[in-house]
């Protein structure tokens, strides 16, 4: 790999999550707050679509899957895959799923996607199942996070160090399918120092079977970490604190990307084709964080992050049969080689080790200023990112007892061979400005960035000659102004115009960025039982980016390639409600989270990404509405919460008019159930029930065979705190 070493010169630099500043004049907190918001409380002032899942509201359902617990979001869409969360793929407001590439990623205030200027598909994602709460911030206020801006940032805040001398907690889960989870932490606050330890641990035997083979399909996830902060004296003149954060996590998984052909959907949607017996992935992250605050005066806090997060994996998976690729028909021989109806006693299988290494570092700083009515923020960051692709394949043949012979063993370096790496200066001052029951949000972000790509080809797998060279320089200035205005202390009018920005690939040949204008107008309404809010929002897109992967059925050839699409509407409307109904002797909890949302695109092109499109077009993958609705009891022990999730139909292609029944994902309903019993003050016993309903649905028709959702599945846990 090429080492890219941090520049001194920069040490000083870019987005740490707000830090309240008027809380610590107040009271000394401690760099947990790393958040976007500060506190919940912040949410409903601010001009934008803005929500926080806390710890409370993530313990309902107890979700190891960030998708499903994202669907409570409004304007947010999820395109399921591997039905355990494995690899998420997120969109905000049209912007598409795909590997969650169009979304700003943080944990713990800093970017997590592997490489998130030069390779954004994150094929690793925090394991949400160990995450205390999740902010996730649409819109104008966005801005202060990057690169992507016209979606929006999702901030996974992991562990907080217990305020307690000593506290803890232990979760253990069994369910089907061999479902199993351990969780668990202890940690406690000392004067001055203070520290947490947590282990997370789930795996499953998965919910498909392989035909003809005893061969699994499922997986085992580790995550560990732990954080110790030092802070100085609460009266001491500079208020300081250090913290530093360590994490592994690694994973092992038999995912694959051959689906169904439309016959064998129907006749059982949980088999599996031989050819992909040996399809696994398996992968490694390690990251260090270290956090620093000074309170400078009453005025006056600085908080800045250092970070290094190195990411390995290695998706060894079938991508030709009989020499054609999955999309090109190797699905269907392979679904005829296991129905006995080709006239072969074997066939060949190419197995591709999709074999890459990714770096991820940086520092960034933000200063909070107190002006009394403008509280304003300076953020720098300075960001170094790469992906070392080193990849190869093997030759296998599969015979009539359906065992795979190596007959070809590929040579490292000979099917992809380059790296990609992007550096990246970025800085901003938001301002927000309090005259009277008015609130004004005004923002300025620039980003100066630098994209390449080395490749050696194919050929050179030394590396020891000099490789061929694409370069994007980069640099834009991304403007935002919010206003709230509170008409009394229950309702809110917001609005906003925001520039929205992503950066050009390396294979970006025309060196186009996204760009986007982005708007929303909107109301809020809070007062002591209901709570709503009811925003819509454009986007218009002057070029809107498409990413070429594996699962967008892209060609080998064509993987990590970008394309564009030029101009693009997207329009929407998202609604959030919630109201809470209480007894002598029960509270019944009612939420509601429904978007609605209309994209076209406004010109006609041909494109190896796109296909042919016709102006007028919907974009693929993004359904017109999904509705989510949670009902729940709640007695003085126990509490039942029932969850109703419909997503409309989309089609898996460009067009418009009535969706061809190949170009189809029915739209579906799907129902989770989840029931609690505290036996004492320290444990509590849980069910849990995916897809109550047992619902059979499809989420994707990767590489034209389709991809099936989970079924339904049962999970008991027992939880004990100290």
């Amino acid at each position: 790999m090429i080492h890219l070493a941090l520049k001194p010169a920069c040490v000083a630099l870019a987005i740490s999550a707000a830090i309240s500043t008027n809380a610590f004049a107040n009271e000394k907190q401690d760099m947990e707050h790393l958040t976007i918001f500060g506190n919940e409380h912040r949410v409903n002032d601010t001009p934008g679509s803005a929500h926080v899942l806390s710890e409370k509201e993530l313990e309902k359902f107890d979700y190891s899957d960030i998708m499903r617990t994202l669907t409570s979001v409004p304007g947010v869409y999820v395109l399921e895959e591997d039905g355990y969360g494995l690899r998420p793929n997120i969109g905000m407001r049209g912007t598409g799923q795909n590997r969650s590439e169009k979304v700003t990623i943080m944990e713990d205030g800093v970017l997590s996607a592997p490489a998130p200027y030069a390779s954004p598909a994150a094929y690793y994602f925090p394991t949400a199942g160990r995450m205390q709460s999740i902010e996730v911030l649409k819109g104008t206020s966005s801005a202060m996070y990057g690169p992507r801006t016209t979606g929006g940032v999702i901030n996974l805040l992991s562990r907080q160090i217990p305020k307690e001398d000593v506290a803890g907690k232990i979760d253990l889960s069994l369910g089907q399918d061999g479902y199993g989870k351990v969780h668990g932490f202890v940690g406690g606050t000392g004067k001055n120092i203070a520290s947490v330890f947590e282990v997370f641990r789930y795996q499953a035997d998965g919910f498909k079977d392989i035909n003809h083979t005893n061969k699994g399909t499922g997986f085992v996830k580790n995550d560990v970490m732990t954080k110790v902060l030092l802070r100085s004296d609460a009266n001491t003149e500079f208020y300081q604190e250090l913290e530093v954060k360590l994490k592994y996590a690694d994973e092992d998984s038999d995912e694959t990307y051959i689906g169904l052909t439309s016959a064998d959907y129907n006749a059982d949607p949980y088999q599996r084709y031989s050819a992909s017996q040996l399809d696994n992935m398996a992968t490694e992250h390690k990251q260090l964080q270290v956090n620093h605050l000074i309170q400078l005066s009453p005025r006056f806090v600085l908080g800045t992050s250092a970070y290094h997060n190195d990411f390995n994996r290695n998706w060894y998976k079938t991508s030709k049969v009989n020499g054609k690729s999955l999309g090109s028909g190797g699905v269907e021989i392979a679904a005829q080689f296991d129905k006995n109806v080709i006239a072969s006693d074997e066939i060949s299988v190419d197995v591709k080790a999709n074999n890459r290494e990714y770096l991820s570092q940086g520092i960034q700083t933000v200063l909070d200023a107190d002006f009394n009515a403008h509280q304003v923020k300076f953020g720098l960051r300075y960001h170094e990112d790469e992906m070392d692709r080193y990849q190869w394949v093997d030759k296998y043949s599969l015979d009539t007892a359906y065992d795979m012979t190596l007959t070809s063993a590929g040579v490292p370096g000979t099917d992809s061979n380059r790296i990609d790496s992007a550096e990246a200066l970025a800085i901003f001052v938001h301002d927000e400005y309090t005259v009277g029951d008015f609130i004004i949000n005004a923002g300025l972000r620039y980003e100066d960035m630098t994209i390449e790509r080395h490749d050696w080809g194919k050929s050179d797998v030394a590396r020891t000659a000099t490789p061929a060279h694409k370069k994007n320089d980069v640099d834009v200035w991304l403007p935002s102004l919010a206003l709230t205005y509170r008409i009394n202390n229950e309702l809110l009018l917001l609005g906003g115009v925001q520039k929205g920005f992503a950066p050009p690939a390396p294979g970006n040949t025309d060196s186009e960025n996204e760009e986007s204008m982005n708007y929303e107008f909107g109301i809020r309404y809070q007062d002591n039982a209901f709570n709503g809010e009811a925003i819509a929002f454009v986007s218009d897109y002057k070029n809107m980016h498409g990413n070429c992967t594996a699962s967008q059925n892209c060609d080998d050839d064509n993987i990590g390639n970008q394309y564009n699409a030029g101009e693009v509407a997207v329009s929407g409307v998202e609604v959030k409600a919630g109201y809470e109904l209480s007894t002598s002797s029960l509270t019944i909890p009612f939420d509601l989270t429904y978007t609605l949302t209309k994209t076209e695109f406004e010109n006609s092109f041909a494109s190896d990404f796109w296909g042919n499109v016709t102006k007028g077009d919907d974009l693929p993958y993004l359904p017109e509405q999904q509705l989510q609705l949670t009902a729940g009891i709640v007695g003085d022990k126990w509490r039942t919460d029932l969850l109703i999730r419909y997503l409309a139909e989309m089609r898996t292609s460009a067009g418009q008019g009535n969706i061809a029944t190949d170009d189809k994902i029915a739209s579906r309903t799907v129902v989770d159930l989840s029931a609690s019993y505290e036996l004492d003050k320290s444990q509590k016993v849980k069910l849990s029930v995916d897809n109550l309903l047992d619902k059979d649905y499809m989420v994707s028709r990767t590489h034209g065979s389709i991809m099936v959702g989970k079924p339904r599945t049962l999970s008991v846990s027992y939880q004990y705190s100290f």
